[in-house]
């Protein structure tokens, strides 16, 4: 069936409980990237207690909570946390809905930032915040992890119409897919999300932005909030970052 892309319902993502319910089989992580990161990290550090900004649905939040970690899940949208109090190990998460400055002074050993949330803060007061924030919810010493779309490697020039994927979820069945490029003014990426839902027809756009900040901005903006980079890996093998790397993984510690 076709899918003419000048037709479809224009939405904001993370608020429409059709994208919502299937969000975890569309950005399905792949093994040895971000929850296999996370884990490894808690585990070198002995964490006790950790923060998930932008926790979603809960994917990783809950896995951690499965594991014996002391879980705090934060995110804006009540229908994502909807998701994630009913999923398996959901009774074991503090849910908040809102933003990092709910948190408080947790004294919490480690705080995450995945599914690139850290370029979902596009202005640099609202970034300020959010790091501000989770220092004063970490202990002395404690760490805060975040990936960042490399800018050097310009991953949004091969956000183009032609790039289709599929996923299959357990209920909706056969979703098709794609990301297409906007502009870009300033460091922020503008682009639509196609979804095409083969069971039923329906075909979903949903409108993103998203912030590309280098790898000195991240060090400056962190050290500005109170925190020391440790280190910054170019993937989830924790190898350097070069020109084409595709991420900028960084772990910062709480001053």
């Amino acid at each position: 069936m076709a899918r003419p892309e000048a037709e479809g319902h224009e939405i904001g993502e993370f608020s429409d409980p059709r994208l919502v319910a299937v969000y975890e089989s569309i950005n399905e992580y792949e093994i040895g990237t971000q929850p296999d990161f996370c884990r490894e990290l808690a585990t070198e550090i002995d964490a006790s207690t950790i923060v998930d900004i932008g926790c979603g649905t809960g994917l990783i939040t809950r896995e951690l909570a499965r594991l014996g970690y002391r879980m705090i899940g934060v995110d804006p949208s009540s229908e994502m946390l909807k998701v994630a109090r009913s999923r398996p190990f959901g009774d074991r998460v503090r849910w908040l809905e809102g933003d990092a400055s709910l948190v408080g002074d947790a004294g919490a050993d480690l705080a995450i930032l995945t599914g690139h949330v850290a370029q979902f803060f596009l202005t640099d007061d609202e970034w300020h915040a959010n790091l501000v924030a989770l220092h004063r919810a970490l202990r002395p010493g404690g760490l805060i992890a975040f990936e960042s779309r490399n800018p050097e490697a310009r991953e949004w020039e091969r956000w183009t119409r032609d790039v289709m994927r599929s996923v299959d979820d357990p209920e909706a069945g056969r979703i098709d897919t794609k990301t297409v490029f906007l502009d870009i003014d300033d460091h922020i990426v503008r682009f639509n999300s196609w979804y095409f839902f083969a069971a039923t027809g329906e075909h979903i756009v949903s409108r993103g932005k998203l912030r590309f900040r280098s790898r000195a901005e991240l060090t400056r903006t962190l050290a500005d909030a109170g925190f020391t980079v440790v280190h910054v890996y170019g993937d989830w093998g924790r190898q350097r970052v070069r020109a084409d790397s595709p991420e900028l993984i960084v772990v910062a510690m709480r001053d």
